[in-house]
């Protein structure tokens, strides 16, 4: 319990302090933030707010990894709480480039679609074979744990599918101020809770009720691993919450959404819990929803179901001062995240699990 503890104080404790050196810097740089045109009517004021602060996220994730490990450590650094970091850090480079041409050429639009895709299809084939070949993840479809439906040779696919949907899924929400970190803290907290949970319930050489994995050699697979790495992304994403609170003084951009969402997927896939993601992070699915449906509205029929997507701008145009929205937003993500590991414990009870 120790080295999570550290991992979380540790990264707070660099974003926190870290982040108003970065403000000052990127203002100094004019790493300012560029708003759609769409919306500048009513957040006009945030135009040229530093952005990118998504670095000092990654910076508070590793710095509270890595010296989790250094000054408590339980044994070798491990794999798979390596490779979650490396999937948040491959995101964030293309969340970077993109943050970098916006900035550069002064226009809201960054890395098109297609790079982006690129991009991020690079990071989900080197993380879900190293995954496979390197930690001993599972190939099989999993929601609360592996099911025994095995993905075998699309396993890849799948694994670029959810670190798209979930990179662009908080990409998308990360609209209003500390909206995305807010909903992204709450989430890595549920999977301290079960990378925690699957630690202590190993399976015992003839199994056991409610256990989740057979214990394995160091540094391959390790559930205690990755509660560290999701702790210091909860411990990031907190102490940055803290100037990225309406009105924001630093803006994430995509080099924190994108880094934010690669880590919770990565999480999904190492824990065994990919589908249950999609409740754990419900808030997230809704914002892509919303576009989604707005999309394929206007394109079937010529006609929009909401005011303007992602849904946090439906309610903004419907009257709701943006506090209000963030707030009610983040009840939402909470409610989410608290169903999600409801969930995954009533599995656990249901397979015989009492501890």
């Amino acid at each position: 319990m120790r080295p999570i503890l550290l991992a979380a104080l540790v990264s707070l404790m660099v974003t926190l302090g870290g982040t108003p050196f970065a403000i000052r810097l990127f203002r100094s740089r004019g790493f300012g933030q560029l708003i759609r045109e769409d919306i500048g009517h009513f957040h006009g004021e945030k135009r040229g707010t530093p952005t990118m602060g998504g670095v000092l996220i990654l910076g508070g994730i590793t710095a509270g990894y890595l010296i989790a490990h250094a000054v408590a450590p339980f044994r070798d650094t491990g794999t798979a709480g390596l490779l979650v970091l490396a999937a948040a850090i491959g995101l964030g480079v293309v969340g970077f480039t993109d943050d970098y041409i916006k900035i550069r050429h002064q226009r809201s639009l960054g890395l098109n679609k297609t790079a982006k895709v690129i991009g991020q299809l690079i990071v989900a084939i080197g993380f879900a074979l190293g995954a496979q070949h390197l930690a001993g993840a599972s190939t099989n479809l999993s929601f609360v744990r592996e099911t025994t439906l095995s993905l075998g040779p699309l396993f890849v696919i799948w694994v670029f599918i959810i670190m798209a949907g979930t990179s662009n899924g908080v990409n998308l929400t990360d609209g209003l101020d500390g909206l995305a970190a807010g909903s992204s803290a709450l989430v890595f907290a549920g999977y301290v809770v079960i990378a925690f949970w699957q630690f202590r319930h190993p399976c015992g050489p003839g199994g056991g009720p409610g256990c989740y994995f057979v214990a394995p050699p160091s540094g391959v697979a390790d559930p205690l691993d990755l509660a560290i790495v999701a702790a210091a992304a909860l411990g990031a994403c907190a102490g940055f919450l803290w100037w990225n609170a309406a009105p924001a003084r630093i803006f994430m951009g995509d080099t924190g959404s994108l880094a934010l969402g690669g880590a919770l997927a990565a999480l999904a896939v190492m824990t065994s819990t990919q589908l249950l993601l999609v409740i754990l992070g419900g808030l997230f699915v809704i914002e892509t929803t919303s576009v989604v449906v707005q999309v394929g509205a206007f394109h079937l029929f010529k006609r929009r179901v909401f005011k303007m997507a992602p849904m946090h701008h439906h309610f903004e145009l419907g009257g709701w001062p943006e506090f209000t929205v963030i707030v009610r937003f983040w009840i939402i993500a909470g409610l989410a995240a608290a169903l999600g590991l409801g969930l995954f414990y009533a599995d656990f009870l249901a397979r015989g699990g009492v501890t």
